[in-house]
């Protein structure tokens, strides 16, 4: 399969800056890696945070960056000592701000035990809408606890007496209809947690019952009165909250329903008031990539990338709803607007990179 001299980027300029499409030479395999050919791209929250807010840290401060978390396309060349894929396979990989990783291009190069076969009952679209998602849930769920980057050290449903293990123990899950929020509920049903309660607008009730959520609160009652609904749900002390919103209002609101001995898992800075807290409620933020300079998230990720494929193929997971917007790059400004203005509903937005003008 013909690979071009160059491919098409989109480029952060600067800090709260403009993006740009370049042409630039395309990527030199390195041992151990496949270059894909990226037909589809996911948009996330993350990307107009790095952009924008005090998140652009994990950009690293060098200019011009890439972005882009989720990608899925067909792999056209194989760097030395990969025999697990071959030329034209379909896959997918989660991207990282990194100018190999970023999804926001024509071709990403990637480490091959980072890599899955795509999905046969799933479109591309679909298929993208998960890498950055499931890995922020897992990274939560399953990350050993007291350490940076940590989780709440649940074991894995797909390792040995995982599935089932939380019988009868209550969870609490921030933002059920978001996209972390929708692979939480479906990782704390596999674990066996009962009741698992979730705060969404009321419209996605029916659906995150069929996700595996026993009770859904409106995300519009007031943060003050949850401690009480909860205990109406239930009166065993729940010691693990998920916060897939991260506000500062759901933090605080999170560590209030918190347990003594539990952990509360975000996925944005602490913004907890520090003069509530005590020394028996943990609390930490989910390293939602295997990517990072963390042998213990590429270890969760390697582990993962090895069974994905057949999650999904075999209905153990299902993705989230997805939009196909059309226009490759040029469209990821205006689109990453409505992810930003909140509008795009429990959903993720997918550019294909390849039909870049």
């Amino acid at each position: 399969m013909s690979v071009p001299a160059e491919q098409k980027v989109l480029l952060l300029l600067q800090h709260a800056g403009p993006y740009e499409i370049r042409s630039v030479p395309n990527h030199t395999l390195q041992a151990g890696e496949v270059l894909v050919r990226v037909e589809a791209a996911g948009l996330n929250p993350s990307d107009w945070k790095t952009r924008f807010t005090e998140y652009s840290f994990a950009l690293g401060g060098v200019y011009p960056a890439r972005q882009g978390h989720d990608v899925a396309g067909t792999i056209v060349q194989l760097g030395e000592g990969v025999t697990a894929f071959a030329v034209g396979d379909k896959v997918f990989h989660q991207g990282y701000y990194s100018n190999r990783l970023a999804g926001f291009q024509q071709y990403t190069a990637v480490a091959a035990d980072l890599v899955a076969m795509a999905p046969k009952n799933l479109s591309v679209d679909q298929i993208t809408s998960i890498p950055l998602a499931l890995m922020t849930a897992a990274a939560g769920f399953y990350q050993p606890r007291n350490t940076t980057g940590g989780g709440a050290g649940i074991t894995p449903f797909w390792q040995d007496g995982g599935r089932g293990k939380y019988a009868d123990e209550p969870i609490f899950i921030f933002g059920g209809s978001s996209s972390v929020g929708h692979y939480a509920i479906q990782l704390a049903k596999l674990g066996g947690f009962s009741p698992i309660i979730t705060t969404a607008s009321a419209k996605y009730n029916d659906f995150l019952k069929s996700l595996g959520a026993t009770h859904v609160i409106d995300r519009t009652l007031p943060l003050s009165q949850l401690p009480e609904e909860v205990k109406k749900i239930t009166a065993t002390p729940i010691t693990f909250v998920y916060d897939a919103i991260s506000e500062a209002g759901t933090q605080n609101a999170g560590y209030n329903i918190l347990a003594p001995g539990g952990v509360l898992i975000l996925v944005l800075l602490d913004a907890i008031d520090k003069a509530k807290k005590t020394e028996d409620k943990e609390v930490t933020m989910a390293y939602g990539s295997p990517h990072i300079d963390d042998p213990k998230a590429r270890a969760l990720g390697v582990e993962m990338y090895e069974r994905i494929t057949g999650w999904f193929e075999s209905a153990v997971l299902r993705p989230t709803d997805v939009e196909y917007v059309p226009g490759g790059l040029n469209v990821i400004p205006d689109a990453q607007e409505r992810v930003r203005a909140g509008t795009v509903g429990a959903r993720k937005l997918i550019v294909h990179p390849q039909e870049t003008a």
